[in-house]
């Protein structure tokens, strides 16, 4: 069994590739140019070059495999020009899964966000069947991803075996960038967090993230969403959950949110 896995020299990617071959598969990954490989070490794995936004290159890599793991995608809470969060969570998703269509895959599982699942109307936590819409994604980011979710259901109601996994806040080795959620992890080691806005987020261990993608491929219903996500933590609880296991005092001043949403909206501007 071949695989093809794209967005293997990312965090979650990373730790995707390291399941998928413990399983014994075969590992391919999709890989640009200019790539980093560093969180690719130590693993046997056959690299191809393209880009999500490149098709001939996606039928090429994609020849000869039995199952593909979308992973790749720009994560980033803003950029300069927000056409790239659409040109490649949009539009490199659907021509990668038409090139899937084309070439046979088997089995396919495509990496979305718990960012596209929605959240009730009288509050509390959502499922995989919670109505959402575009109006409610935030950001380009989630929007795009939104969108990218509604390309492969599409493709997965025309008969395409894909198979979608939402995945929470994924914390754990080689977030080299970081993530956000890293980057927030990183900032408190380092005392640079004397203050905190509270809200809350689910938290998973990346490689239980990764494991969750290989029960999809081998579990996953058809054209089903499935969240991959542990304990639902408030920030503070985060912080004093650090503090206990690396000493570093966690921050006690509270920030009120409405105080703070216009600095943000200014810092976004400049």
């Amino acid at each position: 069994m071949k695989a093809l896995i794209t967005g293997a020299t990312g965090f979650v990617g990373a730790a995707v590739a390291r399941a998928v071959a413990a399983t014994g598969a075969d590992v391919r990954v999709l890989v640009r140019q200019d790539s980093e490989l560093g969180n690719l070490d130590g693993l046997t794995v056959e690299h191809v070059h393209g880009d999500l936004r490149n098709p001939d290159s996606l039928r090429r890599a994609l020849v000869g495999c039995q199952q593909l793991y979308h992973v790749a995608a720009h994560y980033a809470l803003w950029a300069r020009d927000p056409s790239i969060f659409y040109d490649i969570n949009v539009t490199g998703t659907r021509l990668l899964l038409e090139a899937a269509r084309d070439t046979g895959v088997q089995r396919i599982v495509y990496t979305s966000t718990i960012g596209a699942i929605g959240l009730p109307e009288g509050g509390g936590p959502g499922s995989e069947e919670t109505p959402v819409s575009l109006a409610q994604m935030a950001g380009d980011y989630k929007r795009s991803k939104y969108l990218a979710e509604q390309e492969v259901v599409t493709l997965a109601k025309a008969g395409l075996p894909v198979v979608i996994v939402n995945p929470s806040a994924p914390v754990g080795e080689r977030d080299i960038k970081p993530t956000p959620t890293g980057r927030m992890i990183v900032d408190f080691m380092k005392g640079r967090m004397p203050a905190y806005i509270e809200t809350g987020m689910n938290l998973i261990d990346v490689d239980d993230v990764a494991v969750g993608h290989v029960r999809a491929m081998e579990r996953g219903r058809i054209g089903e969403r499935y969240i991959l996500g542990n304990k639902n933590l408030m920030l503070r609880e985060i912080f004093e959950m650090l503090s206990r296991l690396t000493g570093v005092p966690a921050p006690t001043i509270k920030l009120p949110r409405l105080a703070i949403l216009p600095l943000a909206y200014v810092n976004k501007w400049i």
